[in-house]
């Protein structure tokens, strides 16, 4: 509004576009389009709600208008392929991107630089990795400058060769959309309403979007457009440069650092991946090796051993008993994961991990200095949503001048405490869901151990294979997969709301508080059936004769006699590999059919090619937390690589060959089905960075305590070294012979109590898994002397391998800088030119105006001009 009239500069009219469909300006084809915007003309919509129209109109007119008072210049359109749609396109002049970019700190260029040479990584050994380099003949390095933040009172220090490029697309997208995300359209009851995404949440404009510089497929008609995405999707996306490194600069310069952040650090992970997978294949290998030479699985599979032991139900009163034998497959498969190889692996995963992090954070400060974001915390401005909220005055405590805030400490207590409180409460829904889970676990093992002994022989080659653990953990596992995926759905609606609620101040601090909240959550979520299986399954069932039971009614659940380490295996295959299909769906699949179906309506009412600003609408919102999700997914799966990779060591070769693909499948996406994303700074990885110190952390303690607890690596070491000869074994040399009857405990079957009895076979001697007395001992049923040896020997070993893992990270931690010294002298090197640079001009100005003076004033009278002279 402007002295209370309405102030347009377009009209509303149906215009013909008539320039090219690719092309990037208004219709004068000299002003940039910047950004556009996108709505539905109230007069041509098929509805009876007037009023609310009317409102929508009045609402999007004064927002116009004040867009132009702002100094923003626009144009309106009507869609070629629907007469509803209008789109006006936003330009912004010379003397408002000065302004803002002065506003918001924005770097530019004062000279060009010839500091930032990048020197490879592989010295001599380049003319080997030239084929995965990018073809700079294809995509140009960028000409490196000094740069320094913007001021128009030092207009003459930067480097303006060409005001129409001196300001790249990303940065005027970034300033246009500062200015349309604090400009107002309404007041009501002294309250400001204004920002586009608010405009856009309302339906009264259906996008806000900067436009791609041409189509992916191919080059821009324009010669002086550099087809930026067309290069992106050529170089990158394409299935056939797959093998290539990505173009980190340039996808930097069209998307903006936090994207090529998120890149940059995708790449890294997956390069350190090649390492881990190579170990893990290694281990893999050793196991599936010598797993013929595994004498224990030998044991259970004997027919005059195994197959002669007859095991107690794992369930009361319809569970049959069991030959020992009957896990044979499993005690195989148990042979190729619970090997020595995993104690090796396990341990490098703990040094590989710290070597990752830290070598990250090396690479993370090189493109910090090389992309000019050292000191971009200073620069970041309030949120809109954040200064909108500001009604409370407070006194600054070191400027002691006034300031306002959006509420008062004890609010802010308030709204912390309410936040928490909520997170509190999901955490323990999914808590709940994990008893559900257990519980059936519980109940339909029952069932599986009555239906397929019903139905199998013991020696039916099925059932070899699908014991009823078996069928029980898979089915668990599947149930567990889809509750987590319903459970997350909802939860990401949730933390936004709460963190929206919780109003941070900047962009940066809304993205922290919203990622902690998430990764909290999805922690619990996706590990929690995980950890049950590690550590609490089949730890704690008593003994046939006083077994335990849960909510006084489910018996626990038992681990095969090999324990419940193929079971982890098991459960991280199929959420891992779900999770990659699940994710491959939701983001490549139903995009492309989205924009596949778009493409067939518009395709079906006309055959006019449609302008450029009409193809981006009818391309997929990203939205702006699409990072924040790929991150999310990234981390989760960083979660499953490390936490429980002693279970599977497997685990980094998938996670690298997803991730290779992933790299690929984000680009194409990006470059292909999702319109262009408001370009942002970002100077790291944000609150991801000190998530996967603290997953590092336990990885250690979770590892340490799966080789412990879960595998039976621990229990074989203490029969070989102590139980295998005297005094307590009849050997008389070290040998695992013997080992599954030191594990297994005799029970009389007349000891059950009524709730366990079925069958009655009274005096009968069957066996159980645990370190117990016989019957008739004077200390029946209680734990023998070999149980005591073992719990003493994994307290042991998992203080011994977290003090010696922890000591080496730290070491490590300690030996590599975060940022390297070259790194560092090629930023205090930097910043002093720029200093100097702008303290030169600063002088040659001084001097200039100076000057100019003295010419105005003509000669300068001095004390000896009023001397008199000497005789």
């Amino acid at each position: 509004m402007k002295n209370g009239k309405k102030v347009r500069n377009y009209d509303l009219g149906r215009e013909e576009f008539n320039g090219k469909h690719d092309s990037l300006f208004f219709n004068d084809g000299q002003r940039r389009i910047d950004f556009v915007l996108v709505y539905e003309d109230e007069s041509r919509k098929e509805t009876n709600k007037k009023g609310s129209n009317e409102k929508q109109r009045r609402k999007r007119q004064a927002y116009e208008s004040n867009l132009i008072c702002g100094g923003l210049q626009l144009e309106a359109t009507r869609s070629v392929l629907d007469d509803k749609l209008i789109f006006v396109k936003v330009h912004a002049p010379w003397e408002v991107l000065c302004t803002y970019a002065e506003i918001m700190h924005i770097k530019l260029p004062l000279k060009p630089n010839d500091l930032k040479t990048r020197s490879s990584a592989f010295g001599n050994f380049s003319w080997f990795t030239k084929v995965l380099q990018v073809d700079e003949s294809i995509i140009k390095p960028e000409q490196e400058f000094f740069t320094a933040p913007f001021e128009k009172n030092r207009m003459n220090d930067f480097y303006i060769h060409d005001r129409d490029t001196f300001f790249n697309p990303a940065t005027r997208s970034r300033i246009v959309y500062f200015i349309l995300s604090r400009i107002q359209y309404q007041v009501r009851d002294n309250v400001k309403k204004f920002g586009i995404n608010k405009l856009v949440s309302s339906g009264i404009y259906k996008a806000a979007f900067p436009l791609h510089d041409c189509n992916f497929s191919q080059r821009s008609e324009d010669p002086s457009c550099p087809s930026e995405r067309y290069l992106l999707y050529r170089e990158w996306a394409h299935p056939r440069s797959i093998y290539k490194k990505q173009p980190l600069d340039l996808i930097r310069k069209y998307y903006g650092e936090k994207i090529g952040i998120y890149f940059a650090w995708l790449g890294y992970y997956t390069q350190m991946l090649f390492l881990a997978a190579i170990v893990g294949v290694a281990c893999f290998l050793y196991g599936y090796v010598n797993q013929n030479n595994c004498t224990w699985s030998k044991e259970v599979c004997h027919p005059d051993i195994g197959g002669k032991i007859i095991m107690c139900p794992q369930c009361d009163k319809i569970c049959p008993f069991w030959k020992l034998n009957s896990t044979c497959e499993s005690s195989k498969k148990l042979c190729i994961f619970d090997s020595f190889g995993t104690l090796v692996f396990a341990v490098f995963m703990g040094v590989w991990v710290t070597l990752f992090l830290e070598f990250w954070k090396r690479r993370q400060a090189e493109l910090e200095y090389e992309w000019d974001t050292v000191e971009l915390q200073q620069e970041e401005q309030p949120r809109p949503e954040y200064e909108a909220q500001c009604t409370h005055v407070v006194i600054n405590e070191i400027t002691q001048e006034e300031e306002h805030v959006p509420f008062t400490t004890w609010g802010k207590c308030i709204r912390v405490t309410l936040c928490a409180s909520a997170v509190l409460f999901w955490i323990l829904l999914i808590i709940a869901s994990v008893i559900g889970i257990i519980v059936y676990r519980l109940s339909v093992l029952v069932v599986f151990s009555t239906k397929l002994s019903q139905t199998f022989n013991g020696t039916d080659p099925i059932q070899k294979y699908l014991t009823p653990q078996t069928a029980t953990s898979i089915t668990a596992s599947v149930i567990s997969f889809i509750i987590i995926m319903i459970l997350n759905t909802i939860y990401e609606k949730v933390a936004i709301m709460i963190t929206n609620f919780e109003l941070p101040r900047t962009q940066t601090d809304y993205e922290n508080s919203l990622t902690m909240k998430m990764f909290l959550f999805q922690f619990v979520n996706y590990y929690s059936s995980c950890f049950y299986i590690a550590f609490f399954k089949g730890k704690f069932v008593g003994y046939p004769g006083d077994p335990t039971y849960w909510l006084g009614k489910y018996r626990n659940e038992e681990c095969e006699p090999g324990g419940c380490l193929l079971e982890l295996t098991t459960q991280l295959t199929i959420i891992m590999g779900g999770k990659a299909i699940w994710n491959n769906i939701q983001e490549v699949l139903l995009p492309w059919i989205k924009n596949l179906i778009g493409r067939y309506h518009t395709a079906s009412r006309t055959e006019k090619k449609s302008p450029r600003w009409e193809q981006d609408y009818h391309l997929q919102l990203m939205g702006k937390l699409g990072l924040f999700y790929e991150y999310l997914e990234m981390i989760i799966q960083f979660g499953f690589v490390t936490l429980f990779v002693a279970s599977f060591p497997l685990a980094p070769l998938l996670a690298l060959v997803n991730n290779i693909l992933e790299i690929r499948v984000d680009a194409w996406k990006m470059t292909t089905q999702y319109r262009r994303m408001v370009p942002e700074k970002a100077q790291d990885i944000g609150a991801w960075q000190p998530i996967m110190q603290g997953i590092a952390i336990l990885a250690v303690v979770t590892n340490a305590m799966i080789i412990a607890f879960t595998s039976d690596m621990i229990p074989r070491l203490v029969y070989y070294w102590s139980f295998s000869v005297p005094p307590y074994g009849n050997h008389t040399q070290y040998t695992m012979e013997g080992y599954i009857n030191s594990t297994l405990s005799y029970f009389n079957v007349s000891d059950f109590k009524s709730r366990s009895r079925g069958i009655v076979m009274p005096n009968l001697l069957f066996k159980y898994r645990d370190f117990r007395n016989p019957p008739g001992h004077p200390q029946e049923y209680k734990h023998n002397i070999y149980y005591w040896h073992v719990i003493t020997a994994k307290l042991a070993f998992i203080i011994v391998m977290e003090h010696v893992i922890y000591s080496v990270k730290f070491f490590i931690s300690y030996a590599i800088p975060d940022v390297s010294k070259r790194t560092k002298s090629k930023i205090k090197r930097e910043k002093y030119l720029t200093q100097k640079l702008l303290h030169e001009n600063h002088l040659k100005d001084m001097t200039k105006t100076m000057g100019v003076i003295a010419e105005r004033m003509g000669p300068v009278v001095t004390d000896n001009n009023l001397r008199p002279k000497s005789e």
